[in-house]
C-alpha cells in the first residue's frame, strides 16, 4: 500500500495546508510525498510527485529518493529501474503464458552497491535525504522526448485488472543481476510506484481553424454553401466549445436540422495499425433552413467522459488508482517523431452536419452536408509556484 507523507512548500502567498482546514500563519503549504516499502521492509521508495510533465521539447525529470537496508541483501545488490510499457491485451492472460505487455522503453541505475557519478539533487531529494539519513541514495530519470504519455483505453464493465494503455512504473528490487526476468525477484525483494507522464496546453494557440464547403444537386441549378468555423482550435477538458455555421441556401431544398458531433480518433500504432473512432458527443440542433434563404448561429457544445462512460475502448489521460480522469488529451508531437513509439497516439475532430430533407422521393433523394474541423483537447496548466522545500516533518 502506498502511504502520503508531506513536506512544506514556500508559495508566493499564505497557502492552506491539506490536512487541515484552517490557514497557516505562515506562507507555505503542505504537498504529498510519496512512499512505498518492499516486503521484507530492506527498500523504501520516496518520490515528491506522480506527474511529470511533457513540455513537447523537453520532460520533467523523475527525481526519487531510495532507502536501503543493507543489512538484509546478502550479498546481493539493488537497482531501480523506470519503464514505459504498452499493455493491449487482458492481464488475466498472461498467467498461461500469453503475456498482452510490451515494453517501450526501460532505464536502470545501479543503486547499491553505488556505481559512478550522480547528478547533483534536487531541493525535493535534498529534503528527502534530510528524512531518510545516511540509507537513502537519490536517482534521476531522464525520460526521452519521443515516449507517449500516459494513455489507458477504457474497460467494459465486466473487464478486470489493469486497462489496456502506456503506463509508467518506477521499481526497485533486489537481485544478483541487473536484468533478472520478474519471476526470479521475490516480491517481498521490489517495491513500485506508477507514475504518469502528462501534457499540458501550450501557451501559443493556433488560429482558429475554418472549412467551407460547396454541394451541388443534381436536380438544382446553384449549390448550397456552409461555412463552419471556431475562433481557436484548442480547448480544456470541460470547457464549452463554440461552433459558428454559416449557411447559404440557393437550392429548393430545406435543411431540417443541424447535427454536431466529436470524434476522438485513437491511433494503435506499436502492435498493429489499428484505427479507432469513438463519437464522444453528438447533438441535434431544430433549426430548420428554408430554401433560398441565409442562415447564421453559434453553436456550444462540450464533450464529457461523464455521457461516454459505457464505451469501451474510448482513450483516457492515465489516471492513478481511483482517481478521477478525463477523456484522453490530444497527442502533440515534436515533427520528425517517430510514431510507433508512441503506441497511442489521440486526436479529435468536430463533424457539422445538415441534415436536409428528402425530395419527391423521401430520403432516397436527401444528401446530408457534411464539413470537419479538428478539434485539440488539453488540459490547462496548473497555476505558477514558488518550489524551495523547507523541511519534511
Amino acid at each position: 500500500m502506498t502511504r502520503n507523507y508531506w513536506v512544506e512548500r514556500e508559495r508566493s502567498g499564505i497557502g492552506k495546508g491539506r490536512r487541515g482546514k484552517g490557514r497557516r500563519s505562515d506562507k507555505s503549504c503542505a504537498i504529498w510525498i510519496y512512499k512505498k516499502t518492499s516486503g521484507n521492509g530492506s527498500l523504501c521508495l520516496y518520490l515528491g510527485r506522480r506527474d511529470f510533465v511533457d513540455h513537447v521539447e523537453r520532460v520533467d525529470p523523475v527525481d526519487g529518493v531510495l532507502k536501503i537496508d543493507p543489512s538484509a541483501l546478502n550479498g546481493r545488490k539493488v537497482w531501480v529501474q523506470l519503464a514505459c510499457a504498452f499493455r493491449y491485451g487482458r492481464e488475466d492472460l498472461d498467467v498461461i503464458g500469453v503475456s498482452f505487455r510490451k515494453d517501450i522503453w526501460i532505464k536502470r541505475i545501479q543503486m547499491y552497491p553505488v556505481q559512478g557519478s550522480k547528478p547533483p539533487n534536487t531541493p525535493m531529494q535534498d529534503a528527502l535525504l534530510k528524512k531518510v539519513g545516511d540509507q537513502g541514495h537519490p536517482f534521476t530519470f531522464d525520460i526521452p522526448v519521443h515516449l507517449p504519455c500516459s494513455v489507458s483505453l477504457q474497460p467494459a464493465p465486466e473487464d478486470a485488472g489493469k486497462p489496456c494503455g502506456v503506463d509508467y512504473e518506477v521499481k526497485a528490487y533486489i537481485a544478483n543481476e541487473e536484468d533478472e526476468v520478474d519471476d526470479k525477484v521475490d516480491k517481498k525483494d521490489t517495491c513500485r510506484l506508477i507514475i504518469r507522464k502528462i501534457q499540458y496546453a501550450p501557451n501559443e494557440l493556433a488560429a482558429g481553424p475554418k472549412t467551407d464547403i460547396n454541394k451541388q444537386f443534381i436536380t438544382a441549378d446553384k449549390p448550397i454553401h456552409m461555412e463552419a468555423s471556431m475562433e481557436k482550435e484548442l480547448y480544456y477538458h470541460g470547457d464549452s466549445i463554440p461552433i459558428k455555421v454559416k449557411v447559404n441556401n440557393e437550392t429548393s431544398k430545406v435543411v431540417k436540422k443541424i447535427k454536431i458531433s466529436i470524434y476522438q480518433i485513437t491511433d494503435v500504432l506499436l502492435y498493429s495499425s489499428d484505427k479507432y473512432d469513438k463519437c464522444v458527443l453528438s447533438e441535434e440542433f431544430g433549426d430548420q433552413i428554408n430554401a433560398n434563404s441565409t442562415f447564421e448561429k453559434e453553436y456550444r457544445v462540450t464533450p464529457l467522459l461523464a455521457n461516454n462512460k459505457e464505451k469501451r475502448g474510448l482513450s483516457l489521460d492515465g489516471k492513478l488508482k481511483d482517481e478521477d480522469t478525463n477523456l484522453a488529451s490530444s497527442t502533440m508531437l515534436l515533427p520528425n517523431v517517430d510514431k510507433q513509439m508512441q503506441g497511442l497516439v489521440v486526436s479529435y475532430k468536430i463533424k457539422v452536419t445538415l441534415m436536409m430533407g428528402g425530395g419527391l422521393l423521401g430520403s432516397l433523394t436527401s444528401s446530408d452536408i457534411n464539413a470537419e474541423l479538428p478539434l485539440v483537447l488539453m488540459s490547462p496548466k496548473p497555476a505558477g509556484e514558488v518550489s524551495v522545500l523547507l523541511y519534511v516533518k
